[in-house]
């Protein structure tokens, strides 16, 4: 259920990116220093092939979302008239408040046994 909601929402292109930013990173560093590489790999201007698929990847999606026209609904109109009407008996009937009524007693003591014969 958690990777069919995370691959609806793109959540899968997030974590292939992190994929291909680590391999670039660690690719980088073999040959340049920690800042130089990082910034290497994170400037957008040396992309990797696995970035460059992802990016592909993601704007076909993009667009295969959007090629169904949405469709307007539309429903005839009702002639129905609505009436309300009360009941003719009505009498209101005030709640009896049973909570307070049972902290005024207190209970047995000691408290009722059962035989058992």
């Amino acid at each position: 259920m958690l990777v069919a909601v995370l691959a609806a929402t793109g959540t899968h292109w997030s974590l292939l990116q992190s994929v291909a930013w680590t391999r670039m990173l660690a690719a980088n560093l073999r040959t340049d220093s920690f800042t130089a590489a990082v910034q290497k790999t994170f400037d957008g201007n040396h992309p990797c092939a696995l970035c460059k698929a992802i990016a592909k990847g993601k704007s076909a999606e993009s667009k295969k979302e959007f090629t169904a026209p949405l469709q307007k609904f539309e429903f005839p109109p009702v002639h129905k008239v609505i009436m309300l009407v009360g009941p003719l008996n009505f009498q209101l009937i005030p709640m009896a408040d049973i909570s307070a009524d049972l902290l005024t007693h207190q209970p047995p003591t000691p408290p009722p046994r059962r035989r058992l014969t």
